[in-house]
């Protein structure tokens, strides 16, 4: 199947729900009016569920619990609330994928999220892209899984899909990859241009005169999150870091392992994902 078949798959790429879309008109105003907002994410109540469940999250790490949208508006301003509620709307698009963990795939993704938001800090980068470029850097796999399931299955019999040779095996076995895809898919559910840049060059963010620092942060924050999925020792971390990457930022191997979460993401912990 060809990119732009996969892409035009209505089985492969879910409709963004019209309640996200209002919500993102509305906070596309130059003065988006907070309790039209609240209104809206209110009027599902399984969005507003998942919603909270992330800003309770260990995402935030906030100090006490938020029980309603409102609260959440006040403490995460318009921009986090976009996010989470786009990050939260991919868990009901996303709830059942052939072939794929999906438990495994958001703890590894939240951990990404987690670390890119502490290295865009580090950076001076704009924290809350990071993280959400993060959250969803490997949405690609869930659309490969669901427009291509028996090449997916197969494609993952050799290679699992967090194995960091993932990418490389896809363009051998379909001509296109998982960053490919996702950037195909945020850019039609309308996530802001910088992260559906991160999107599509996260593998290689500073190749061929591209200079990304977004998908650099990505990137770093992904073998990070890979590393610790899959339980690296000191020599695997060493000969797997991206230190190209790591040079252009600024950041060896060192610098990057500092910014490990306090709490790693625990399996009980992606309930705005999988419940």
């Amino acid at each position: 199947m060809e990119l732009s078949a996969l892409l035009n798959s209505a089985g492969a790429l879910p409709s963004m729900p019209k309640v996200v879309a209002l919500l993102l008109a509305e906070l596309d105003r130059p003065e988006p009016d907070s309790r039209k907002v609240a209104d809206l994410i209110g009027s599902d109540p399984a969005l507003t569920t998942r919603v909270l469940k992330l800003v309770n999250s260990a995402l935030f790490a906030l100090p006490r619990k938020v029980s309603d949208v409102p609260a959440a508006l006040s403490l995460l301003g318009y921009a986090h609330i976009r996010s989470l509620v786009m990050a939260a709307a991919l868990g009901s698009a996303f709830r059942s994928v052939p072939g794929m963990k999906l438990d495994q795939f958001w703890r590894y993704s939240l951990n990404t999220g987690k670390i890119a938001r502490a290295l865009a800090t580090e950076l001076k980068n704009d924290v809350g892209a990071a993280m959400t470029a993060g959250l969803i850097h490997m949405v690609g796999e869930l659309v490969i899984h669901l427009g291509m399931p028996v090449e997916a299955v197969k494609l993952s019999a050799v290679m699992a899909p967090l194995q960091p040779k993932r990418a490389r095996a896809e363009n051998r076995f379909f001509g296109f990859n998982y960053a490919d895809v996702g950037a195909g898919f945020a850019g039609r559910w309308q996530f802001p241009q910088p992260i559906v840049d991160a999107m599509q060059h996260q593998l290689a963010p500073f190749d061929s005169g591209v200079y990304e620092p977004l998908a650099g942060i990505v990137q770093l924050a992904a073998w990070r999150s890979r590393a610790h999925e899959l339980q690296y020792d000191n020599g695997q971390l060493a000969v797997t870091f991206p230190d190209t990457t790591g040079l252009a930022l600024g950041l060896d191997i060192d610098m990057v392992l500092v910014h490990d979460p306090a709490d790693w993401t625990a399996s009980g912990e992606v309930g705005a994902f999988v419940a």
